[in-house]
């Protein structure tokens, strides 16, 4: 549910040295990132644009105090969000841009996700979660993850929103890199408000598709899928694909789903799918793999430590995703790797 740390805060002079400096910039990297999700959260790149405009403005606009806003933008000009002008005045740049809430690469609402205090104080108990081998967030809310989404509309917009974002920038490698030539009906479960399959839907015109998510998600779905062109192609469907998932697909996408479950609950999803699929058709798992071996893979491995804490979650290796597989009753037919993600493409054993 969160992301790998980002870049060190410290560019300038520094005591510092060897070791120690690389451990500084590690450790201060939280820095960075309660900066960009303050300016996420306050909705500053929606009051810019690549015009000057003054810190005295854009802080009538968000509704800040003129000069904690000035210090806030000017530790973003240091970020490359924004550039800072004479007369404090800020422009926004080509990697700000992407905060803005109307941006087709929209990383908003993620960055307000990671910055609210349901992640970042889940977060903090990274080390009780090592110690005990499971996940954190009921001991930290009182509730298990989903549970607590439920009971918290507010945070569960948000969460929504920034998986939403995450997942169509990760997974955007499936609409230009995987080949849907052989599919009719494309069932996206978990699909979350259907902006990855409303792409698809685009790409591949001969594609039908259900939407599959939760009932106070999927009523918030994509106004893409109701526009003249995918309304005839898309039907959306409200349950749990815990208890079920909608049948009579040839094409069952789980992108970035499965990750969030263990084991157990990961099979009984898939089984799910294995039932519900048609003669000689396939179930996709869209998700960024961990190597088999030490090779680095920072996104996976860090993404890995969030489920760790969230939701007893995990990222998996190949050789992982082959054994939930077969609990299920598929075969893993192939892996094919993407700019963003890697598509685990399973069929019935």
């Amino acid at each position: 549910m969160s992301s790998p740390p980002l870049s060190s805060v410290h560019d300038g002079p520094t005591p510092l040295s060897g070791p120690a400096l690389k451990l500084f910039e590690l450790i201060t990297s939280s820095w960075v990132a309660a900066a960009v999700s303050a300016a996420a959260e306050l909705g500053v790149a929606d009051a810019m644009s690549a015009a000057p405009t003054p810190v005295d403005q854009i802080a009538k606009l968000v509704g800040a105090d003129p000069d904690a806003l000035h210090r806030l933008l000017r530790a973003c000009a240091d970020l490359g969000l924004v550039e800072e002008l004479p007369g404090r005045a800020y422009a926004l740049t080509e990697v700000g841009r992407a905060l803005r809430s109307d941006a087709p690469d929209s990383m908003r609402g993620y960055a307000r996700w990671l910055g609210s205090p349901a992640e970042r104080s889940t977060m903090a108990h990274l080390a009780d979660a090592v110690r005990t081998g499971g996940p954190v967030f009921e001991a930290v809310h009182g509730a298990p993850v989903w549970d607590y989404m439920r009971d918290h509309p507010e945070s569960a917009s948000v969460f929504d929103q920034g998986m939403t974002d995450i997942s169509s920038q990760i997974t955007r490698s499936l609409v230009d890199e995987y080949d849907f030539g052989d599919s009719a009906c494309l069932v996206d479960v978990g699909g979350g408000r259907g902006r990855l399959l409303s792409l698809l839907l685009t790409a591949h015109p001969h594609l039908t598709g259900v939407l599959y998510d939760r009932p106070e998600v999927v009523r918030d779905a994509d106004p893409a899928l109701s526009r003249e062109g995918l309304a005839g192609r898309c039907r959306v469907v409200g349950g749990s694909f815990l208890d079920s998932v909608p049948e009579g697909g040839d094409t069952y996408l789980l992108a970035s789903v499965v990750h969030n479950w263990n084991d157990a609950d990961t099979v009984r999803v898939l089984t799910h799918c294995r039932n519900a699929v048609t003669d000689g058709g396939r179930v996709l798992l869209a998700e960024v793999l961990v190597p088999d071996g030490p090779a680095p893979e920072r996104t996976a491995k860090f993404m890995d430590l969030s489920m760790l804490v969230h939701c007893d979650g995990k990222q998996r290796t190949r050789a992982e995703f082959a054994e939930v597989a077969e609990r299920a009753g598929l075969r893993l037919n192939r892996v094919v790797p993407g700019t963003g993600v890697s598509v685990v493409e399973l069929v019935r054993a």
